[in-house]
């Protein structure tokens, strides 16, 4: 992703924290679109990342800025993912990192986060109890939180997304983009890589459609979006398979609605069910190890299109986050 780096806060001559972070795939899926009457049907697969998922990119960035200004510890709440790329970049960096993790998480993932180094302190309770824990451990020792939104960074790296996608599609855009959405720094960086292309004439035309699926079990966002809010609630008792997606009161929930707004996009619940057989098929049908968000993609655009709000003719991008071979116990 660093190829970028005219677009990233990184000095001139400086050399980034990388594991090879960015340069995913962005995958054709024929077979399923025709099944489901897309003309263009595409998946951007993040599970190709160092650490199994898009988290990498932006833990890569954050890890970056905050070595360079004498950073030597850090800590991060995870609903699994994040936890795993912070141990593993903290460790190329040479520095610590505790990870707060629910005890729910995917025993997969937690082995991972060990294995890259990774203090590993497990909490009963959700991602946001992870949070409080993270917070006072920060408090405590000075170590960094880049938790969510909670230093500037992560964004960044996360906005190599948008501007990855739309060289791979030859400085054009899609006409919908369709992301699974617990935290949302995915969805918010690219609305703003979307944004810098316009405005610096790298891109012409309209800026595709936003929509973020979420689970129906945790759809904070989601119901925000249908009552007209311009902040969501916190979802009370949040339940559901995909551990991304299971973020009951997301810091980033006001500028995720602005640009699901913005762009004239919308969102979207799907059941647990439903996305776990959109996952399957993914790996069936086209070979993608499809973790339960990128199946909650598939199975958001299914409905998307059901409802009309989606067409078949469009050219569509669904996102796949990350590893599903990191949920198989």
């Amino acid at each position: 992703m660093w190829r970028y780096g005219a677009w990233l806060p990184l000095a001139d001559g400086e050399r980034p924290v990388t594991l090879g972070e960015g340069g995913t795939p962005l995958l054709s899926t024929q077979r399923i679109g025709a099944r489901h009457g897309f003309a263009q049907l595409l998946v951007k697969d993040e599970s190709t990342n160092p650490t199994g998922s898009f988290k990498a990119r932006g833990l890569a960035a954050a890890i970056t800025r905050a070595v360079r200004a004498g950073a030597t510890q850090f800590v991060v709440p995870t609903a699994g993912n994040a936890g795993i790329a912070l141990a593993a970049y903290a460790t190329r960096a040479g520095v610590r990192a505790r990870v707060y993790a629910p005890a729910t998480t995917p025993s997969p993932i937690l082995k991972q986060i060990r294995a890259f180094g990774g203090d590993l302190q497990l909490v009963d309770g959700h991602i946001g109890d992870c949070g409080i824990a993270a917070r006072l451990f920060s408090s405590g020792t000075g170590a960094v939180d880049v938790s969510t939104l909670r230093e500037p960074y992560r964004i960044e790296g996360k906005k190599t997304l948008g501007l990855e996608l739309a060289e791979q599609l030859g400085w054009t855009l899609p006409d919908v983009i369709v992301y699974p959405t617990g935290g949302g720094t995915g969805l918010i960086g690219m609305w703003k890589a979307f944004r810098e292309l316009q405005d610096s004439g790298w891109v012409r035309g309209a800026l595709p459609r936003m929509y973020t699926v979420q689970a129906t079990g945790c759809a904070p966002v989601v119901q925000a979006f249908d009552s007209g809010a311009e902040r969501a609630s916190p979802w009370p008792d949040p339940q559901t398979v995909a551990a991304g997606l299971r973020v009951p009161a997301p810091l980033g929930d006001r500028l995720m609605l602005r640009a699901l707004r913005e762009s004239h996009g919308g969102a979207v619940a799907v059941s647990d069910e439903a996305l776990q057989t959109a996952a399957a098929e993914l790996q069936t049908t086209e070979g993608i190890d499809a973790s339960p968000e990128g199946g909650a993609a598939l199975a958001g655009v299914l409905a998307l299109k059901e409802r009309g709000l989606v067409r078949g003719e469009e050219r569509v991008v669904l996102f796949n986050t990350g590893a599903g071979w990191l949920y198989k116990a």
